[in-house]
């Protein structure tokens, strides 16, 4: 503020010390930080004027959670709040979770990894006919391992016209990722390529961003055009805009994750876009949103102070009531702190020794998955691993033979992927991978349902954020699982960053006069 502006009004409009913050986390209008003989205070009544009345040492400006964000990705994706709600697969970001989030003026992406098409198919025309005119998006995942179900999800978006996608877990862009986002692209009665299946990327390398920054490659356009499945033109129009309307960075979140902090991630990105972008000279930069670790007030104020275009929760959604997980889950996620997490083997990429952040109180999965990892590492074929750790898996891991095991998995891949169980029937380490993986993806399952007889062995994908919630709401109401809403905590969440950072320039304003 410069020295000569002051205010004008009633000293006794004027509040002090706890009432002073009190006032300024409650009111969402303009106040005035003034300095009177009784101290420095703040008031919503008076005015500014020049040369004249009490000293003004800052005007907060009005500002609710609707005021946070870029305005371009709210303008984009027709939202109130630059608020995501991101995928947990399986359903647990059900369509109730993304149409609540949605009739709230918030994105909801629904977790459609692991889902069989029918399923999924359902879940698109329950959400569709909810919200005909958004706002949603549904989850592709990478999955090496069955590109086939890749395949199968992206033609439902594609049959379905699903508007916007969360990628998540890719290492690499695939022809399905690309077959999407291609096939949306027109041009306007002026010539400009408008996008029409808009794509929001989840990842924590660089190198993995800078193919979302970049545009689709060549040779994959060239080989859908051969193919039949994109025209030339779009092809064209493909090779001049990014893979990635939107990068959400994914610090040290649940499930997927690098552990990597978001205060030296974010800035590290939002360099590399601003990098390609002083490249590419796109007519929208590539927006970079924030994710692991979003959980508190304080949290997404330093995600967006950091120049966020938006934030995207996870592991707390998940202990809301619309999840579609087990009451015994949220109840175990909301007596979480902070430290009970671990990594252990994901399910869809074990042979690759991938890793997902999990809860590890109250369960002995996370135990039991790396010792099936330890054996994979070890041994060549299911006939290879000792008599005594076949014994101790057979009775406490799997509760079944193998070779019930293994005729699980063949009842299962037949009709998801029956090539898994050829190539299986070849290669002996290829069975023993999915004899494993039987009990990695069933633990989510099981978890999911609430089956009291396997709740040592449930998989429950989850953060350190979700600690840091249950210790901001301790002893209120959202203690308790069953109070928990997605789109009130998030409202609650961007309207208490937007007081906190005027509570901030208040203590700022009174630090500066007083120094």
């Amino acid at each position: 503020m410069t020295n000569n502006l002051g205010w004008k009004g009633d000293a006794a409009s004027v509040r002090y010390g706890a009432a002073a913050e009190a006032l300024v986390r409650r009111e969402k209008g303009r106040l005035y930080v003034v300095e009177t003989p009784e101290g420095i205070g703040a008031t919503a009544e008076g005015r500014p004027v020049l040369d004249d009345g009490l000293p003004l040492l800052d005007v907060l400006p009005p500002m609710t959670g609707r005021d946070w964000g870029d305005p371009a990705f709210k303008r984009t994706y027709g939202l109130r709040y630059a608020y995501v709600g991101g995928s947990m697969a399986n359903g647990i970001s059900s369509t109730a979770m993304v149409i609540a989030l949605g009739k709230a003026g918030m994105l909801g992406s629904f977790g459609a990894g692991g889902m069989a098409p029918p399923r999924l198919e359902a879940a698109i025309r329950e959400v569709q006919a909810a919200l005909p005119n958004g706002p949603y998006a549904f989850n592709l995942i990478h999955n090496p391992i069955e590109p086939a179900m890749e395949e199968a999800t992206a033609a439902l978006y594609l049959r379905y016209g699903v508007p916007v996608i969360e990628a998540s877990a890719y290492m690499r862009l695939t022809p399905y990722l690309v077959h999407y986002r291609a096939a949306g692209l027109h041009r306007d009665p002026d010539g400009q390529i408008v996008i029409g299946h808009r794509v929001l990327a989840k990842l924590s390398r660089r190198e993995v961003a800078r193919r979302f920054l970049e545009p689709a490659p060549e040779r994959l356009l060239r080989d859908l055009v051969a193919a039949g499945k994109i025209t030339a033109e779009q092809a064209a129009m493909a090779s001049q805009v990014p893979m990635a309307d939107d990068i959400t960075v994914e610090a040290d979140s649940g499930g997927h994750t690098d552990n990597r902090p978001l205060v030296n991630l974010l800035p590290s990105m939002l360099a590399l876009r601003d990098e390609v972008q002083a490249e590419r000279h796109y007519p929208s930069p590539v927006r970079i949103g924030a994710a692991g670790g979003i959980s508190t007030p304080q949290a997404v104020l330093g995600a967006l102070m950091m120049g966020a275009a938006y934030v995207l929760t996870g592991s707390i959604n998940q202990s809301c009531v619309e999840a579609g997980t087990s009451a015994t889950v949220k109840q175990m996620l909301a007596e979480a702190s902070m430290t009970d997490v671990m990594m252990a083997p994901a399910a869809d990429m074990f042979e690759m020794g991938v890793e997902v952040q999990v809860l590890k109180r109250g369960t002995l999965f996370p135990m039991r998955a790396r010792k099936l990892y330890e054996l994979y590492r070890t041994y060549e074929s299911l006939e290879a691993i000792p008599p005594k750790e076949r014994e101790k898996l057979e009775r406490q891991t799997f509760r079944m033979s193998i070779e019930e095991v293994w005729q699980a998995c063949i009842d299962f891949f037949s009709e998801r992927d029956p090539s898994q169980i050829e190539k299986a029937e070849r290669n002996p380490k290829k069975k023993m991978a999915l004899v494993f993986r039987w009990y990695l993806g069933l633990a989510t399952y099981w978890a999911i349902r609430g089956d009291p007889q396997r709740k040592q062995d449930y998989q429950i994908w989850c953060g350190p954020a979700m600690g840091a919630f249950n210790d901001w709401v301790r002893g209120t109401p959202l203690a308790r699982p069953e109070e928990r809403r997605v789109a009130e905590i998030g409202k609650l969440l961007m309207d208490e960053a937007a007081a906190l950072y005027r509570l901030r320039r208040y203590h700022l304003a009174r630090r500066r006069d007083e120094a």
